[in-house]
């Protein structure tokens, strides 16, 4: 085959040396949805779920996702975070968060706007299973969908930055 992996081969695992690369700004827009029964959608229109406020709970574990997935995603760099943003749309059947991330590095972010996206998403799942599960403790209505990256941005950095 004579392929070079960048990253494992032949069971050896390594890092990317990123050290040569010029900083430059970037940025990461990432989606995702939550698929949700209507009665859940209106009890968090409403704040109504047990356990508190979904949107503010998903927002802190998205942004603390972001910050984390150099930990969680084998042999990604650590970067410096210099902005995340979040937004949640509640939708008729589902809940659609898009997580920004910006750093400046020599390195993307696109990871970590996934993570972002995911996690925060998974939160909203926690938050409000009692409400979506069934009597037989399923969750015949729940769906994580469409997680993807909708926008990579590369822009070289200034020498002032």
């Amino acid at each position: 085959m004579g392929e070079e992996f960048t990253h494992v081969d032949d069971g050896a695992a390594d890092m990317v040396d990123i050290s040569d690369k010029p900083a430059s700004k970037r940025r990461a827009v990432a989606t995702g949805a939550i698929e949700l029964s209507d009665s859940t959608i209106e009890a968090i229109r409403e704040d109504e779920i047990g356990k508190g406020n979904v949107l503010a709970t998903a927002r802190v574990g998205a942004i603390q996702a972001v910050k984390h997935t150099w930990e969680t995603i084998p042999l990604c760099h650590q970067i410096p975070i210099t902005n995340v943003t979040t937004d949640f749309t509640v939708g008729e059947d589902a809940v659609q968060l898009r997580v920004t991330v910006e750093t400046i590095g020599q390195t993307g972010c696109e990871m970590e706007a996934l993570e972002g996206v995911t996690t925060g998403l998974n939160v909203v799942w926690d938050m409000v299973k009692a409400a979506e599960k069934d009597d037989d403790g399923s969750y015949p209505e729940t769906a994580i969908r469409d997680a993807t990256v909708v926008e990579k941005t590369v822009q070289q950095a200034s020498e002032s930055e």
